[in-house]
């Protein structure tokens, strides 16, 4: 569904990514592992047209989308959750979620709020709180839930553990691991092995803009000593 060939990248004349490529299909979730400034959230950001590639493919669902701008992209069913969330704080939860609303795809079952509070019930209970009064889990489930809201095919989630409590790390793997049954290719970029060890099927391990290796996490946690 996704597949990404020799993509190089760059902030002005700093080249961040080198010739990474990769692919991940549907029902699968593909983690881009690697310290701060390995150059995952770049990779992200370049597959949704956020960073423009310097040279490479970006192929989703068998069309080049490499060139095309981020609106464009979005609305071919690519799904994307930043690190920062960027939920409208100002907004309600369920405000928030029509935000997102976006038409059902062919041969795909639409998600509407009610689905939504099925896979995070935290929601449900706050449907009328604003963005700005919840915790930083809740805002990262809401932030998921109303890029959902767009019907993506596939979704790329930028660090969905980072600073939440053990619980809710807990919650986002089955929401993940619920996503990944219902048929959505997960390409998510995280530092915690434990979480990605709980998703992922397959890894890439990023070092310095480079693809250092790819495989199963039990092969490169044994390769790397990974921790």
């Amino acid at each position: 569904m996704l597949e990404v060939r020799g993509l190089s990248a760059s902030y002005g004349r700093a080249q961040i990514l080198f010739d990474i490529g990769f692919a991940a299909g549907a029902g699968e979730v593909l983690v881009l592992l690697g310290r701060n400034g390995a150059g995952k959230s770049t990779t992200l950001k370049s597959l949704m047209g956020l960073v423009r590639a310097r040279r490479g493919e970006v192929r989703f669902e068998g069309a080049r989308v490499d060139a095309l701008p981020a609106y464009r992209i979005a609305r071919l069913g690519l799904g994307y959750v930043p690190e920062d969330r960027r939920i409208f704080t100002d907004l309600t939860v369920r405000e928030n979620l029509e935000v997102g609303r976006q038409p059902a795809r062919p041969g795909t079952s639409p998600w509407t709020p009610q689905r939504l509070f099925a896979l995070f019930p935290n929601l449900e209970r706050m449907q009328a709180r604003l963005g700005a009064q919840m915790s930083g889990g809740e805002q990262q489930m809401l932030a998921i839930a109303r890029t959902l809201m767009g019907n993506p095919r596939a979704i790329l989630l930028d660090e969905p553990s980072e600073g939440l409590a053990p619980i809710i790390v807990e919650h986002m793997a089955a929401a993940i691991r619920a996503l990944k049954a219902d048929g959505l290719c997960v390409v998510l970029s995280e530092q915690n092995l434990h979480f990605a060890r709980q998703v992922g099927d397959r890894a890439c391990l990023l070092e310095q803009g480079r693809i250092l290796a790819s495989g199963t996490l039990d092969a490169l946690q044994s390769r790397y000593a990974l921790c």
